[in-house]
């Protein structure tokens, strides 16, 4: 697999190796040994599976005092996948990475702990998966706002579907402030 870092510390986009012929192909998700030689050490807890249509935008999310690793792939369509630097001491506080995670490109996205999460779906409809390094708090969720200026993601979608919780999630300000 190759491994390349991203401008955000600990984040990584991994390209797995794809064994393909006439009959389809074969990769590996998850190797618990050769993702630990990367530095993705940390137990995984929780497997999920979301099912989204063109135009869904999901995010930015993450849990305040129970933060999750996330480690995310697409196995059907494609959606643009990002993470957010939330840590008011990190020198990226606020910087994002943004890429495109398909059925075609086969690659994952790793998330540490600590960083807000989202994506939206480029597809006509896409299936999303990430294992998760701790399990999902609702009473501990929070998040930040997709379209948040002082952040400024290029979403590659101008008018997101979003859900009700997600149109009232904090600005980065806000969040930092302890506001959200």
């Amino acid at each position: 697999m190759k491994i390349t870092e991203t401008v955000l510390p600990g984040v990584l986009i991994i390209e797995p190796t794809v064994f393909g012929d006439h009959r389809g192909f074969f990769l590996e998700t998850f190797q618990t040994e050769r993702y630990r030689e990367v530095g993705i050490g940390l137990p995984f807890v929780q497997d999920n599976h979301s099912r989204s249509q063109r135009g869904v935008l999901r995010g930015l999310h993450l849990q305040r005092s129970r933060p999750q690793g996330k480690l995310v792939s697409v196995s059907r369509g494609a959606v643009y996948d990002v993470a957010v630097d939330i840590d008011p001491a990190s020198p990226t506080c606020g910087q994002y990475v943004g890429v495109e995670l398909s059925d075609e490109n086969h690659c994952q996205l790793w998330i540490p702990p600590g960083y807000a999460h989202g994506f939206c779906v480029l597809s006509d409809e896409a299936d999303f998966q990430y294992k998760c390094t701790d399990f999902y708090y609702p009473d501990d969720e929070t998040g930040l706002l997709w379209n948040d200026p002082d952040v400024s993601i290029p979403w590659p979608i101008a008018a997101p579907k979003l859900s009700e919780k997600d149109q009232k999630l904090p600005t980065l300000r806000h969040l930092l402030n302890g506001e959200g």
